[in-house]
């Protein structure tokens, strides 16, 4: 945890909030150590984008949440486009 910190720019209670979010679920290693995905990363990462921008981190997770499933619907609408067109 404190490695991935370091390489977001914040602090390991960040990202405990997150997970209390639910917004990044961590795997864990054999010795209970938090490992985190490149997508987890890269939620974490925008998550304290909008943080610094002044959302409070729930609403932020609400917001990650949301522009997730968007981008899920976006690809499963342009994969049926694409098989129509065919």
């Amino acid at each position: 945890m404190g490695a991935a910190a370091e390489m977001l720019g914040v602090s390991p209670a960040f990202l405990r909030a997150l997970g209390a979010a639910q917004l990044i679920e961590p795997k864990r290693s054999g010795g209970g150590h938090r490992r985190y995905s490149r997508r987890q990363l890269r939620l974490a990462a925008r998550a304290r984008e909008l943080v610094d921008q002044g959302t409070p981190v729930e609403a932020a997770c609400r917001i990650i949440a949301l522009e997730d499933q968007l981008a899920e619907a976006l690809r499963v609408n342009d994969a049926r486009d694409r098989s129509a067109g065919q």
